[in-house]
């Protein structure tokens, strides 16, 4: 009974603590009114350097141009999967930059109607009292005008779970993934040229964790017990920080363009950029599921590899014996290396057959994700394998693969396995049946790379 309530709290306690900080701040009381929450972006859009002069800008319409509506277990409802309200999102992320002054242009029918109330009343007025009442300002033109909208959004790019049942005691988690893309251009109102455009995209969580028990626990006494939650991110809070990142963009990226100017020291300023640029770089370097892509992989890198040989003979019960291994590749382009190596390991069979050798081998290797952190790879070549008394002298064929894990940028750690398939059936000094000796090498390397990496436009 101690074992399996010690299975039951396992279990519970880690689809809890996963999530506790949701778990553990349910709503049990009604909530009053607050004000709306901000995100990391919102901070970052609020502490921007000050501008030498704020840019007058226009907003007619930002949009949903998706048309895609809420997507159910049962298919589609009428509601819209994102809000409508964007261009109200898109004004205050305006405002809270402090860049931009934005004038109404949504409803400027209503505006311009509400003008035209105030002349009558004030011609009435001056006509009757007052001959010298001022005349109705002029309305802010904008130099800019900035367009665009939310242009996609993909549900379900991700979904998975996992679950657990043991004896009546179980729990599961679910999730699923959507996204929304953003795209934001700023256009000349003197020339109609567009200045700058940007694109953000922006992903959007859904999580359901639940925990069961149902057992009996004595004749006629059931116990049955559920707890769990679903969390949802809200779909407005994604939008609202997809739009402020792409605000925040178009102005940094408006200042290296020098459509507009910051106040501020300079050092700040090309920090801002650097910083930016980097993060910029590292956006279209990454692929959708986050897989990042980078120039890794240098022209030239050393090795070293330690592990066991198994030998594959004439001889039965064969033994694990070391293997030791140190060589060099030359990259041709990012997927294509070649690489030669000297071996060191023993062979043996137990009470029957133990012999150290030495081999010399060259590989054609293909690395299949250069571009990421972890790789698999695969080789095959040819080599010449001597005893230690230097008697034989044998030739192979060779073939086998692995992954690789990048620690650093010039740091690889990989675990490999290689078939070495002999020529002839002497290397145990056994000669019999009708299949060559063969044998088998495990082992774990470290790689050292050395200058700059290869670069993606050199493949053809």
């Amino acid at each position: 009974m101690h074992k399996k309530f010690n299975v039951i709290t396992l279990i519970i306690g880690t689809l809890l603590l996963t999530s506790c900080g949701a778990y553990f701040n349910q709503p049990i009381t009604i909530e009053k009114a607050r004000l709306g929450e901000g995100s990391e972006v919102t901070r970052i859009l609020e502490e921007l350097v000050p501008p030498v002069e704020p840019v007058v800008v226009g907003v007619y319409k930002f949009r949903d141009q998706t048309g895609q509506y809420k997507p159910t277990e049962t298919g589609n409802t009428f509601s819209t999967a994102v809000t409508q309200g964007a261009t109200t999102i898109l004004i205050k992320a305006l405002e809270d930059s402090k860049w931009f002054v934005p004038i109404e242009r949504e409803n400027l029918s209503n505006l311009l109607n509400e003008r035209n109330i105030i002349r009558s009343t004030r011609k009435e007025y001056r006509k009757n009292k007052n001959p010298n009442e001022p005349q109705l300002p002029p309305l802010l033109y904008a130099g800019i005008i900035l367009e665009g909208g939310i242009v996609s959004y993909d549900s379900n790019i991700i979904t998975g779970g996992l679950g657990a049942r043991y004896f009546g005691v179980g729990g599961s988690t679910q999730y699923r993934q959507d996204r929304i893309t953003v795209y934001l251009r700023a256009v000349s109102t003197s020339s109609g040229k567009i200045l700058k455009t940007v694109y953000v995209s922006k992903t959007i969580l859904s999580q359901a964790l639940d925990a069961s028990f149902f057992r009996y626990v004595k004749f006629k006494r059931l116990l049955e017990a559920e707890t769990g939650f679903t969390k949802n991110e809200p779909a407005q809070l994604a939008v609202a920080e997809a739009i402020e990142k792409a605000v925040s963009s178009l102005i940094i990226e408006g200042i290296e363009d020098k459509l507009w100017s910051a106040k501020g020291e300079e050092k700040t300023v090309n920090d801002m950029i650097i910083s930016y640029n980097k993060e910029k770089s590292e956006a279209q370097n990454t692929a959708l599921y986050n897989r990042y892509f980078k120039e890794r992989r240098t022209k030239t890198s050393v090795f070293v590899k330690g592990g066991t040989s198994l030998i594959s003979g004439d001889l039965k019960s064969p033994e694990l014996g070391y293997d030791v291994k140190v060589g060099a590749r030359w990259y041709l382009n990012p997927y294509f290396n070649i690489n030669g190596s000297f071996n060191k390991f023993t062979l043996i069979n137990q009470k029957s057959f133990s012999k150290g050798f030495n081999a010399i081998e060259l590989n054609a290797e293909i690395t299949v994700l250069p571009f990421e952190k972890l790789s698999p790879f695969f080789f095959a070549g040819a080599g010449m394998v001597n005893d230690d008394d230097f008697e034989k002298n044998l030739f192979k064929f060779q073939y086998g693969g692995g992954i690789e894990y990048m620690i650093s940028d010039k740091i690889g750690a990989s675990l490999g396995a290689t078939h070495n398939l002999m020529l002839n059936d002497e290397l145990d000094g056994i000669v019999q049946g009708k299949r060559d000796d063969q044998y088998f090498n495990f082992n774990l390397g470290i790689n050292w790379y050395f200058g700059t990496p290869v670069k993606r436009k050199k493949i053809k």
